[in-house]
């Protein structure tokens, strides 16, 4: 999908495009930038942006230097850079007769369903209302083991509860290249990419992955998110004055085009979760059953890794550890090591109180291919 056909469209921008090495604020980027949201609002498109910058701010706004600080150190200067950095997008946003409002989230706000429904239904009346949600992770109170941990995947996560047709990931660079630009000069930049995981067999991604601000590693999860959910993304250097216009004009950045997606969207949410809980091995006939489309059951769980609850994400891998498929538990870790490749008739008796015969339902499923 082309950008000026997109109806949903959630912008990116890391804190290098809104503060320089000297930690100056970038006031004129910021209003051309304002001037490229206003041209999309005038096509009737709906706009998030997803901005990092409240640490940045408020290192700005203390004269802390960002490098020195602790995490519990850094969530105060969240909370305090976090009214500086809303303040900014507000006074230059309204020269431009743009209304925002602030969105914070936390993994688990999207990570749970309900809680991701309540998400989707707050943006869906702030477009109602005329108003561009402006998004960041609640560094304030996230602990590096519920965090995102970088904003390409929270952006990525924003555009798939929400049905975006587009996201754009504005960086330091123009987009993903066969080898490190920085290091080889016939490096050659990717226009255009269908299929991930061919490319990705064909890119030096380590050597790939030194350059740019967020790193690249996290904008191919960006990427993988978004093509299962039916959403183009694109990585698009937001150095540039006008950097939406700049993208429209020239074109020179990278395109991932999204898989044709039968999923529902309680699907797409299952299969598009950053933080799965735990996994389960399964043996070959387990696979072969859940290829045939059949739910889980105990009796093909050779190994459980990690901690869950019932109702958690979780990762199904083949004997070979290979990813096969993602689901809703219907047990805990602790309930499932205890049935692993029992019948499910015996699992009344082994747990001691009656539950479902499936460790992970059908319905609950979805199988990557």
């Amino acid at each position: 999908m082309l950008l000026k056909d997109s109806k949903i469209t959630v912008i990116k921008i890391g804190s290098s495009l809104l503060v320089d090495d000297n930690k100056k604020i970038k006031k004129k980027w910021l209003s051309s930038f304002a001037e490229d949201i206003q041209k999309l609002k005038s096509k009737n498109q709906k706009i998030i942006i997803v901005s990092s910058g409240a640490i940045a701010l408020g290192c700005i706004k203390m004269n802390i230097n960002k490098k020195n600080l602790k995490l519990d150190k850094s969530q105060a200067i969240a909370s305090i850079g976090q009214i500086e950095l809303m303040n900014l997008f507000s006074q230059t946003f309204e020269k431009h007769q743009l209304n925002i409002s602030q969105i914070l989230l936390t993994l688990e706000d999207t990570e749970e369903r309900r809680r991701s429904l309540n998400a989707k239904r707050t943006f869906e009346n702030l477009f109602d209302l005329n108003f561009i949600p402006v998004v960041n992770e609640n560094d304030t109170i996230a602990t590096s083991e519920i965090k995102y941990g970088d904003n390409d995947r929270l952006a990525s996560r924003v555009a798939q509860i929400t049905n975006a047709d587009t996201l754009i990931l504005l960086s330091d660079v123009n987009g993903l290249y066969n080898k490190n630009p920085k290091i080889h000069k016939d490096a050659k930049l990717i226009k255009k990419i269908n299929d991930l995981n061919k490319y990705l067999k064909k890119i030096d991604i380590k050597g790939v992955n030194e350059y740019g601000s967020g790193g690249m590693h996290t904008k191919i999860e960006a990427a993988k998110i978004c093509q299962l959910s039916g959403c183009s993304m694109v990585i698009a250097n937001g150095l540039h004055l006008n950097p939406i216009t700049e993208i429209i004009k020239k074109n020179n950045c990278t395109w991932f085009l999204p898989k044709v997606s039968k999923l529902d969207a309680r699907k797409k949410w299952i299969i598009s979760s950053i933080s799965p809980k735990g996994e389960l091995i399964i043996d070959d006939g387990a696979k072969k059953a859940l290829k045939n489309g059949k739910s889980l059951l105990a009796a093909g769980i050779k190994k459980v890794s990690g901690k869950f609850k019932k109702g958690d994400h979780i990762k199904i891998l083949d004997k070979k550890n290979k990813e096969f498929a993602r689901g809703l538990s219907s047990f805990s870790s602790e309930e499932i090591n205890k049935i692993l490749g029992q019948h499910s008739k015996d699992i009344e008796r082994i747990l001691g109180y009656i539950s479902k015969s499936e460790v992970v339902h059908k319905d609950d499923m979805v199988k990557i291919k």
